[in-house]
């Protein structure tokens, strides 16, 4: 049966979510904590070695064997830096910066370890180091470079001080182990969605309680179409996850484009599956957004799957982002006819391309004018973050008399991914369709 001290290290374990290696580390950190506090020396390196199941510990006093005339030479030039030091105090000459200490090596507990003689650069450290001559009056075979263990006196009980330091170090520890166990994590779920519950607002921001952590979803990252109170319960993308003062910060979004693709594994089996790919993805959050799919098989039909039986499939995933629009697009290897399609609903009747300058001249009656260019150009807007095209709109007859009609949206490879402020609707709004293709396939009812 376990010992009174390792079920509690266990609980903590369990409760905090952190290893039975890290409490024990901790622990150790505080008893060395105490003992230096009451009776620990200048120039002694305090290691702890804490035995749970007895309920006992040993300290050390660590040191790295050097040599007596690595020790020398150091000597001397502090020697050398304090009578300079005095000089210039006398003269009123400001005394240079001291060097910072080196930090402490990690050395097994209780063991020797062979490590390397001190560079040229490293100083001496009377905490960390042991001339050699020293050093072999403790262990006669001792040699240059060892680390020493020696063993100190154990105390009886520890004072009132140190036992509220070690308490400090332990309160200290356990909680940046438990913010890098999170951080750990949460780093992991980079790119994922989750599912967050609202918890209040600061400022214009929102935190959302992801269970053991809570997320920020800045203003930008915000639907504008939608209002979130506290408790509703929403998914959220991943951006990014950083490690702070605080503990992790998880940044949290619902308009990056890639969580149209998450919902997208998540509602339809055939996208989970490899069966549909998604290709590319054009977005402006809670107005519209292109989706290009194409199928690894042959039976499988993209823009039926993902539209799904009367809508059904598509229209759950219109419900989670807030009633945004999906244009379900069949992706192309060749520009010309991806373009074509990228313009859905509009009809086109020709596409130009000019490959140097990247630029598509696509024709389209009069009467499919308004609907390839779009409300406040929105529909050639997106076709040419999906293609990553310039496209020109023509007109393909002009009337007698009258000049064709051009809209240009200029587009670069950057600007596929990203979010795009909305536009002001124009005057005079374009009625939109249902998502449809140019491609053979069920449509939507």
């Amino acid at each position: 049966m376990s010992s009174p001290i390792v079920q509690a290290i266990q609980q903590i374990c369990d409760e905090k979510g952190i290893s039975y290696d890290a409490v024990i580390e901790t622990i150790e950190a505080a008893l060395a904590a105490a003992y230096r506090k009451d009776f620990g020396q200048k120039n002694q390196n305090i290691k702890v070695q804490f035995e749970p199941e007895m309920g006992g510990s040993r300290v050390f006093d660590v040191k790295t064997v050097v040599s007596d005339e690595f020790v020398a030479k150091a000597l001397k030039e502090m020697e050398e830096k304090a009578a300079a030091a005095a000089e210039a105090l006398a003269s009123g000459v400001p005394i240079p910066q001291a060097p910072v200490e080196p930090e402490v090596p990690k050395v097994a507990r209780g063991e020797v370890v062979a490590s390397a003689e001190p560079t040229e650069e490293e100083k001496y450290n009377p905490k960390l180091h042991l001339p050699l001559t020293e050093a072999r009056v403790i262990k006669p075979d001792a040699d240059i470079g060892d680390a020493l263990t020696i063993e100190l006196e154990v105390p009886a009980a520890y004072g009132r001080m140190a036992a509220q330091t070690a308490k400090q170090v332990i309160t200290q520890r356990l909680r940046e182990a438990e913010r890098f166990k999170l951080f750990e994590e949460f780093k992991s779920k980079e790119g994922e969605m989750l599912v967050g519950i609202i918890q209040r607002r600061e400022g214009r921001a929102m935190l959302v309680d992801l269970g053991r952590v809570t997320g920020v979803m800045m203003p930008e990252d915000q639907m504008p179409t939608e209002r979130y109170n506290p408790g509703d319960r929403v998914k959220v993308f991943v951006t990014a996850v950083a490690m702070t003062s605080k503990g992790p910060e998880i940044r949290l979004t619902r308009t990056h484009p890639e969580m149209v693709r998450k919902l997208f594994m998540l509602e339809i089996p055939e996208v989970a599956s490899g069966a549909v790919l998604i290709h590319a993805i054009a977005r402006e959050p809670g107005s519209r957004t292109k989706v290009a799919v194409s199928s690894t098989q042959e039976n499988v039909d993209p823009i039926g799957s993902c539209i799904g039986q009367r809508g059904s499939r598509i229209q759950t995933v219109i419900s989670e982002i807030g009633g945004e629009k999906i244009d379900i697009i069949e992706w192309n290897a060749d520009a010309a006819p991806f373009i074509k399609n990228a313009l859905s609903p509009a009809r086109v009747e020709k596409v130009e391309l000019d490959e140097p300058t990247k630029t598509a001249k696509v024709l389209v009656a009069r009467d499919q004018l308004s609907l390839a260019i779009g409300r406040s150009g929105q529909n050639v807007r997106l076709a040419a973050r999906l293609t990553a095209w310039k496209i020109n709109i023509v007109e393909a007859e002009a009337p007698a008399g009258e000049a064709p009609v051009e809209g240009e949206v200029p587009v670069t490879e950057e600007a596929v991914t990203e979010t795009p402020a909305a536009e002001t609707p124009a005057e005079e709004p374009v009625a939109e369709t249902p998502v449809l293709s140019d491609v053979e396939g069920p449509k939507a009812e």
